[in-house]
């Protein structure tokens, strides 16, 4: 089995240089964002909001104008124009019959974030080692000592969804820990990667792993700051009554347990005249349910492949339609569960802007760059896959008569590290995937017209080479195909087919080819929050 972990020890510390100098600037811009539309604090705080087409009448006109008459007359340094949508957001906070408040609660707490920090590596450290009675929790000087030393650090032998979920989904909690007690994206970023350096030298006897302090850091960085924004936004909606902010509290604090809690001890929880947040953010979601059939042996999905229930949510977040971007005004999720023999889950896919501009002004259209970092988890019959990545995406809207809309997107970039499967390996007690960098690209176009009928085709191709693992690498392919048509009101149909491949080139080792082709036909809800 090939191992370089010196090689990738380099990288490790280049990527988490670059991960600093990367976030810094694109976080001081958001900070300078912030404090440009603050007025004093009696004053309210918005940001814009992607404008629609407005159609419910049951809002009036004047209320709707004196709204942004006020709103432009306020001392606002904001340049961006307010649309009609955020003012109907706003009246609707001003006429609830128990408003949110716009007093912003931005009250750093050091001690209280430093001590949920170290309790998130000091619980799971004390079950390993009081209850689990596990060895490797048994950790001395001479263990810590030894895992400071740059030539510690190496691969581990860890599950594929302990090592590209459980992960990452720890990693949240650190990251959260500081971002609930309202910390910056960059401050909470960097609690991250040290909790997950502390957890490494100082958590277990086993040496540092390269690949923990990966999928911790980037991938807890990004679930972090995403269930940040959705509890959120969540609790920035206007309440009615009691009981309807009540749900909001327990659904965001669902979401984000870290928020909640401190919620709860700053006496905030179900509080609407102190401390609510306030953002005029987008989301729209779509739920599907329906039966889908693949085949992962007979490479004929329709006349032997298997029919399962499946179940998918995809979310947009949409902070505002401006050219200029900024971390995590948009990201994207898609979390998708089956009855399948391979796992309950089998897709994550989490996509967020990092920084954006308005490109190739003098086009047909209009066209933005857009910075991302994307999260992938895939687990199926034929295969799994895990990754993180940072691509360079351009966007392309084009208005195709007054009733028609075609988008596009091509992008491409490196892959940071992937978990690709190896039959031939198995390393340790429970490894049998390699670890390597790549790169991937991506396109995808959709044309939706009249707004009922909605058409897409979606590829996306990576390479990656293995660090960790047998001498190989390897391909992926995935395609697909959608038809989507509104049938009543919020509810639809959605139908899609697809296939996934991928290829493993091995240097020892026959080649290894895995198709995975697969129907959906799923009735779909839509709404936007």
């Amino acid at each position: 089995m090939k191992q370089n972990p010196k090689f990738y020890r380099y990288i490790l510390f280049l990527l988490l240089n670059v991960f600093t100098t990367v976030f810094g600037p694109l976080v001081l811009a958001q900070s300078a964002v912030i404090a440009a539309v603050q007025t004093n604090q009696n004053s309210p705080q918005y940001a814009a909001v992607n404008p629609v087409n407005v159609s419910d009448s049951t809002y009036l006109p004047t209320l709707v104008d004196s709204v942004v008459r006020a709103v432009r007359s306020a001392n606002l340094k904001d340049s961006m124009a307010v649309s009609r949508q955020q003012a109907r957001w706003i009246s609707d906070r001003i006429n609830a019959k128990l408003p949110d408040s716009v007093i912003n609660y931005q009250k750093k707490n050091f001690l209280r974030a430093g001590i949920e920090w170290f309790s998130i590596q000091a619980i799971p450290a004390s079950v390993n080692y009081f209850i689990r009675k596990d060895p490797v929790s048994h950790i001395s000087f001479k263990n810590f000592f030894s895992h400071l030393k740059f030539s510690a650090w190496t691969w581990d032998d860890n599950l594929f969804a302990t090592n590209q979920i459980a992960h990452p989904y720890h990693g949240q909690f650190y990251f959260n820990s500081f971002r609930s007690n309202n910390f910056s994206f960059l401050q909470s970023t960097l609690a991250t990667v040290a909790g997950s350096y502390i957890w490494e030298t100082a958590g277990e006897t086993e040496p540092p792993s390269i690949n923990d302090i990966i999928n911790t850091s980037f991938g807890g960085t990004i679930l972090g700051e995403m269930t940040h924004r959705l509890s959120h936004h969540i609790l920035a909606r206007p309440s009615l009554t009691k009981g309807q902010r009540n749900k909001k509290e327990i659904l965001a604090m669902l979401i984000n347990p870290i928020n909640g809690l401190n919620r709860l001890l700053d006496g905030r929880w179900g509080n609407t005249t102190k401390g609510a947040v306030i953002d005029s953010s987008l989301v729209h979601t779509e739920v599907e349910l329906g039966i889908r059939r693949f085949d992962a042996k007979e490479h004929n999905v329709l006349s032997r492949g298997k029919n399962d229930i499946y179940a998918r949510i995809k979310l947009i977040y949409n902070n505002d339609d401006i050219d200029k971007k900024k971390p995590f005004d948009d990201f994207f999720l898609n979390l998708e569960i089956g009855s399948d023999d391979s796992s309950v889950v089998n897709a994550v896919n989490v996509y967020a802007s990092l920084y954006g501009n308005r490109i190739l002004s003098n086009l047909t259209g209009r066209h933005r760059g857009i910075v991302s970092a994307h999260f992938d988890f895939l687990r199926n019959e034929a295969f799994y896959y895990g990754s993180q990545s940072i691509n360079y995406n351009i966007y392309s809207n084009f208005n195709i008569g007054q009733h028609t809309k075609l988008t596009t997107v091509l992008a491409g970039g490196p892959v940071v590290l992937a978990a690709v499967p190896d039959p031939y390996l198995h390393f340790g007690e429970s490894r049998t995937y390699d670890y390597g960098p790549g790169a991937d690209i991506r396109a995808s176009a959709t044309l939706s017209t009249l707004n009922r009928f909605k058409f897409g085709i979606d590829y996306r191709g990576g390479y990656f080479v293995t660090i960790s693992g047998n001498k190989s690498h390897h391909y992926l392919h995935t395609a697909s195909t959608s038809a989507s048509v509104r049938i009543w009101k919020n509810f639809g149909v959605n139908l899609y087919s697809g296939y996934f491949r991928l290829e493993g080139h091995y240097q020892d080792h026959k080649n290894v080819n895995k198709d995975y082709p697969f129907i959906r036909l799923a009735l779909a809800y839509n709404s936007e929050y």
